[in-house]
Formats: C-alpha cells, structure tokens, sequence
C-alpha cells in the first residue's frame, strides 16, 4: 500500500508533497476531511511502534490545552488522534510496511529514498 495522510491546508505537507513528486502510484487521505478511522489509526500505531510516535507536540491544541506528553497514556494520546486531526504529526507517508511520521528533513530523505528506489 501507498498512502499519505497529510493536511491539505498544510504549506509544510506542500512542499513536501512538491518534494516527493512524482507521486503517482500514492493514494491520498487528507485527514481534514476525511478524518483518520480507529481501523487507520490502529494500523498505524501497529506500523510506528507507538501512538506517541505519531503525535504532534507541536500543535496549537496541545499548548492551548496544556497538555503534556509524560502524563498522558497511550489511550489518550489514541483518543487526542481521532478527536481532532491536528495531533497527528504530519505527513504520515506509508509505503508498503514502511511508515514516514513527520517532516523532518531526515525522515523526509528516508522517505524520497524509498518512493524512488
């Protein structure tokens, strides 16, 4: 399978996505809306070994919030994901058995190395 979920709204996921390019073969789920299902989440919880390796600390709810990571479990980090798109860190870029979480520039590379091997 190869699949992106990424936020259309996202200057970050453009460029990326402009980076990635071609992408021809990819399908596409821009969790604005079209929001990530418990099915999707769990399978990608399955693929990155952790809810917390797919949560966006970054977000603008996570500060509004006061939310903090070390005190929050699995399970609410998993019920933080499905309520509101803005926690998943982004773009998630799934291709076969291999996740790409985020936009770092290395996780970006790893990924381009393998869209293009």
């Amino acid at each position: 399978m190869k699949k992106i979920y990424y936020l259309s709204t996202c200057d970050t996921c453009k460029r990326i996505l402009n980076e990635l390019a071609p992408l021809n073969e990819f399908e596409f789920q821009d969790i604005k809306s079209d929001p990530i299902t418990t099915e999707q989440l769990e399978d990608l919880k399955d693929k990155s070994g952790s809810y917390l390796s797919l949560f966006n600390k970054r977000a603008r709810l996570y500060r509004e919030r006061n939310l903090n990571v070390d005190h929050l479990t699995e399970k609410d980090l998993k019920a933080l994901l499905l309520e509101h798109y803005t926690f998943l860190k982004r773009p998630v870029i799934q291709v076969g058995a291999s996740l790409y979480v985020g936009n770092s520039k290395h996780t970006v590379a790893l990924a381009k190395e393998k869209i293009h091997s």
